[in-house]
């Protein structure tokens, strides 16, 4: 196997990774523990379900690793094809990292906070514990913008390089604008609303699962070989 279709798999295996860990921290396994609408339920939670919380955070910061390592790996697979869309993906993808990094800390001090209530200012731990998770919540809401910012740029180079099918770069352009959209929505929008803002994000999952299996499994075209040769 070539030293480009290594590349290729590294960055598919670290962008799965990525999907894996979200699905499974942010989507599966927080709302066992966040109750938005009950902050006594949340501090309790924490307590009750120790284990799970523990392994909650585990999977955040999971999604902080393999967002690192795929924004790596997207680097050098289209550096030399396009360096200053590579080096965009990379620097948005990082910052991602870092934002839910926030996240991830904000998670951890309210876990301290509920096993340990003299932490709590005032002594009041559910309060302390509901604003540590809005905290972490608001960094997944603005982290979109950047997490659309970095689906841009890797959607032109795959239309304009010909490594991959173009229909993978439209779609994956279309749905870093709904990403950002998205985070827009969250901020400017009655909660009523809050279903547009999670539709607008649909075109990404199609286009990132898209490229995750295309990259595992074709990794790059043979134009791509030549390119680089």
């Amino acid at each position: 196997m070539s030293e480009l279709k290594t590349t290729a798999r590294l960055a598919g295996l670290s962008y799965l990774g990525l999907a894996i860990t979200g699905m499974l921290g942010f989507l599966l396994l927080r709302p066992m523990i966040f109750d938005p609408a009950d902050a006594a339920a949340t501090a309790a939670n924490l307590v009750d379900k120790e284990a799970l919380a523990r392994l909650t955070i585990a999977l955040e910061l999971g999604v902080v690793l393999t967002q690192a390592l795929a924004a790596i790996w997207f680097f050098k697979l289209f550096r030399l094809v396009n360096p200053v869309a590579a080096g965009s993906i990379a620097a948005f993808g990082l910052v991602n990292a870092i934002i839910i990094l926030v996240s991830s800390a904000a998670m951890v001090t309210a876990l301290k906070v509920a096993l340990t209530p003299s932490l709590a200012p005032g002594g009041d731990v559910a309060a302390t514990v509901q604003l540590l998770f809005g905290v972490s919540a608001a960094a997944w809401q603005v982290g979109m913008l950047f997490f659309g910012l970095w689906l841009i740029p890797m959607g032109y180079v795959t239309l304009t390089s010909n490594w991959m099918p173009k229909g993978l770069g439209y779609v994956l352009m279309v749905g870093g604008f709904g990403y950002m959209l998205s985070c827009f929505a969250t901020v400017l929008l009655p909660a009523n609303f809050g279903w547009v803002a999670e539709l607008l994000p649909l075109p990404a999952t199609v286009g990132e699962f898209w490229m995750i299996f295309y990259l595992l499994i074709i990794g790059v075209r043979p134009k791509a070989e030549a390119d680089t040769a």
